[in-house]
């Protein structure tokens, strides 16, 4: 399945009743209550989507959460197996859909899609939208055993700096790759080896992601001569890097491995920094 819809395309299927609509972000509830798309449902990033950190060292701002507990959330919002799923935010993607999309489908589901340009392309495609709150949905039965889509710890990280032939890509902004600055984590710069390919990358001026053929060219550069399970991605906390990871899947590539502490949790571990590399 495609993992973006148009707003077009969502306009065509909002009647389907089995149609499941997530508005995923920080602080979620607040834009959620200022505007929604009409009957989605809002998960928090920092609560639903995320293990609650008790040290930043071990597992960084947003690790995963227990699979016990993602299973609880599932099953609140009625998700099935076949159910199909459309999630958002208000950031193009860029933050928690993206994050929501890759859960979703590291849990085995597979009609899952993130909507192109987020919330503000559905207001301006005329995609109904609300302030009220949407009615409670039966609970799902869904469950799964162990996420699906490839993970690295700070261990294999580690290894990824010392492996020949290994490609560690940093989606973060170029500045806080280059130890210019860092505005969220204690300490600024990148990890060794890694290269800058920010997630803005992907995305067209109108914040919309960029058409599938030339996503998929920009990555087979980035990519050539490095396999799959050698390729790992990471950014601050593990959410950004997943709207690289939905650009991979879009251009039709196989998704490579999620690095979900990221910087967060490499940068307070006193592990090896570098700033400034030029790629």
């Amino acid at each position: 399945m495609n993992p973006i819809i148009n707003s077009d395309e969502l306009a065509s299927i909002l009647h389907y009743p089995e149609l499941i609509i997530i508005h995923a972000g920080n602080n979620a509830k607040d834009i959620y209550d200022n505007s929604h798309i009409t009957n989605a449902y809002y998960l928090e990033l920092n609560t639903d989507m995320s293990d609650v950190p008790q040290d930043y060292k071990n597992g960084g701002r947003h690790p995963l959460p227990k699979i016990e507990n993602f299973i609880t959330v599932l099953q609140r919002t009625g998700i099935e197996k076949d159910s199909p799923v459309i999630v958002y935010d208000d950031k193009n993607a860029s933050n928690a859909a993206a994050r929501l999309w890759w859960m979703l489908r590291s849990a085995g589901l597979k009609n899952v899609q993130v909507l192109n340009g987020g919330l503000q392309a559905a207001i301006n495609n005329n995609i109904p939208t609300t302030t009220n709150t949407s009615p409670e949905r039966t609970s799902g039965n869904y469950t799964f055993t162990e996420w699906q889509l490839p993970i690295a710890d700070i261990q294999e990280a580690e290894t990824f700096t010392r492996k020949d032939k290994a490609l560690i890509i940093d989606v973060r902004e170029t500045p806080r790759y280059n130890g210019e600055t860092e505005p969220i984590d204690t300490i600024a710069g990148h990890i060794p080896t890694a290269k800058n390919y920010p997630f803005a990358n992907n995305l067209n001026s109108d914040g919309t992601y960029k058409d599938p053929e030339e996503l998929k060219q920009y990555f087979i550069k980035i990519f050539e001569g490095y396999e799959p399970e050698n390729i790992m991605v990471h950014c601050g906390s593990g959410v950004t890097a997943c709207h690289t990871l939905l650009a991979i899947d879009y251009a039709g590539l196989n998704i490579p491995k999620l690095y979900v502490g990221s910087w967060s949790e490499w940068s307070r571990n006193n592990k090896p920094i570098e700033t400034t590399r030029t790629i």
